[in-house]
């Protein structure tokens, strides 16, 4: 009898859950449909451009997760939520494409994923009674990858009984949000775009300084994989100064000026290896740090 409740819960529970309409046909929203309809969300529409690729891509993906694909300007908007994944540029002129019918249909909330734009940019679907807010997920996605969302930290923010519903929603999907404040968009989009983009920046960079060395691309690559991993292991578990090893650490300052030498054959990775040091020197435990400093200044 209680496994039997249990089900019935469960089938209580999927029934409650808002049905979910999509905007765009993109990467995220690639990711997104299939990870909400395997939550147990129904997803009724994917809503796209009228060109070609773009209805291309959302009749594939439609059929993913048993939806319909639809253009703006056929959209039921049979859904009690409204989610764009389309490019920050498009957001606010699809919001508003929709707005009127919005007015009439069962859309309770409306949902963009933007890491630097607030919710503000659907406006004119907070005008025709929805509330909205942004749902950030701090993950990436690109194609040929499909992340998890288990433990994913999302960044929301919004109208309250929006940022409620988007919280709910995160949390059947496995991950862990967060409200993060309209003001602070900009901030959080550069933290995030540093734990990824420009990490791949990074990463690219060491590269070249692994062909100094006379290690191609991607044997620097398959090599370096070991020693990244193990850092972020450490960082993770004991913190970033009990993770902290190498000439700084030792305050070996004669290993770090050929360093310097060497790179004044790239100015671009030399550049990256002085801006790196220099955080070094001032967050990390350092020795001899007033003659690493003044090697730095040189």
């Amino acid at each position: 009898m209680k496994a039997q409740g249990k089900r019935q819960a469960g089938k209580n529970r999927a029934r409650e859950r808002p049905a979910v309409a999509l905007v765009g046909a993109g990467k995220l929203a690639g990711f997104l449909a299939p990870a909400l309809a395997q939550a147990g969300y129904r997803i009724t529409e994917i809503v796209a451009r009228s060109r070609t690729g773009s209805m291309k891509r959302a009749r594939a993906l439609a059929r993913r997760v048993g939806a319909r694909a639809v253009t703006i300007n056929r959209a039921a908007l049979d859904a009690e939520v409204l989610w764009f994944g389309v490019p920050d540029g498009e957001i606010r002129r699809a919001a508003e494409s929709l707005a009127r019918r919005a007015r009439t249909s069962k859309v309770r909330f409306a949902f963009h994923s933007s890491g630097m734009l607030g919710s503000g940019e659907l406006g004119s679907l907070r005008k025709s009674g929805a509330a909205v807010a942004s749902v950030h997920p701090l993950m990436t996605f690109v194609p040929g990858s499909r992340p998890s969302l288990a433990g994913v930290p999302c960044a929301v923010e919004g109208d309250n009984t929006a940022v409620r519903a988007a919280r709910a929603i995160v949390h059947e999907l496995g991950a862990n949000s967060f409200v993060l404040a309209s003001h602070r968009k900009a901030a959080y989009h550069a933290w995030a775009t540093m734990t990824s983009p420009l990490l791949v920046a990074y990463l690219v960079t060491l590269e070249k300084a692994a062909h100094a060395a006379g290690v191609g691309r991607e044997k620097a690559r398959r090599m370096s994989l070991a020693i990244m991993r193990q850092t972020l292991e450490n960082y993770a578990r004991l913190g970033p100064g009990n993770s902290f090893s190498g000439p700084f650490v030792r305050g070996d300052v004669a290993t770090v000026a050929k360093h310097m030498a060497l790179l004044k054959r790239d100015p671009k990775v030399k550049a990256v290896y002085a801006a790196l040091a220099q955080v070094t020197l001032d967050a990390l435990p350092v020795r001899n740090r007033e003659k690493l400093q003044r090697l730095l200044g040189d």
